[in-house]
């Protein structure tokens, strides 16, 4: 699930995991606005696992969520590409 609050040209982005990651120990976000650079969610105590991102708008990215260093999961709520390593990657329009 995807939160979004615009302001000009910028967007305050909260990423919340999709439900698939109960239970897991760690997720990190992965997107094109940092060149794939992964960075930690924080979990909540009701155990959802969650980030707040600035970023400009007018913009595509691509994002997903690493799952305990091993499981690639995106948000089917947003539309998705497939990449070239055979996986797909969420999308996210600002």
């Amino acid at each position: 699930m995807v939160k979004i609050t615009q302001k000009g040209k910028k967007a305050w982005v909260t990423f919340t995991a999709p439900d698939t990651v109960a239970g897991a120990e760690n997720v990190m976000i992965k997107g094109s606005w940092n060149e794939w650079i992964p960075e930690p969610l924080k979990r909540k105590k009701n155990g959802e696992f969650y980030i707040t991102k600035v970023l400009p708008t007018g913009k595509t990215y691509e994002f997903g969520y690493e799952v305990d260093e091993s499981a690639w999961v995106i948000d089917n709520d947003l539309p998705t590409i497939e990449t070239p390593f055979g996986s797909f990657n969420s999308v996210l329009k600002l």
